[in-house]
């Protein structure tokens, strides 16, 4: 049996191999097609964000989406933001987690505001829950990332006392 992420690299390098993107080939139809992935990702993106907020910022974060938006070049993004108020004070990037379609790509890809590109080959309620784990991972390597830019003490989860029973 295939894992989500597997199934979404194949789908990926099929659409490479055949021209398309799931069954669009102009990109007013693949357009159209990431319109309905970023919403049919939207819970999954939210899940990931809140976890990562109770998990490492204990609550103090907030998970803001932008929506689709047309980019300066002509492509698309959708940007799944968590915000908590060290990173705000630090003037650091949030933990995100993007869709884009660049203006020549061929299809659209998956990232976060400090790692790179995962195929974004999503069709469906299955096919967006199968990127959870991904999702998580987007957010768990931009965390670490910006504790590696900055400091461990923009998680909360190493600063604020824990009371314990």
């Amino acid at each position: 049996m295939r894992t989500p992420m597997n199934e979404a690299l194949i789908r990926h390098f099929t659409d490479l191999r055949d021209g398309v993107h799931g069954q669009a080939v102009t990109r007013d139809n693949k357009e159209r097609l990431f319109a309905r992935a970023v919403e049919l990702l939207d819970p999954v993106a939210r899940r990931a964000l809140d976890e990562a907020n109770a998990d490492l910022l204990l609550g103090t974060g907030e998970v803001v989406a932008s929506g689709v938006t047309r980019s300066r070049e002509g492509g698309l993004n959708a940007m799944w933001s968590l915000t908590w108020p060290e990173q705000r004070a630090a003037g650091e990037q949030p933990i995100a987690v993007v869709a884009h379609f660049g203006c020549d790509f061929h299809h659209p890809h998956l990232r976060g505001n400090t790692v790179g590109d995962w195929p974004l080959n999503v069709f469906d309620e299955s096919d967006a829950a199968g990127q959870l784990d991904l999702l998580r991972a987007i957010a768990a390597a931009d965390a670490h990332n910006l504790v590696f830019q900055e400091s461990y003490r923009l998680m909360p989860a190493l600063t604020t006392a824990i009371p314990t029973s």
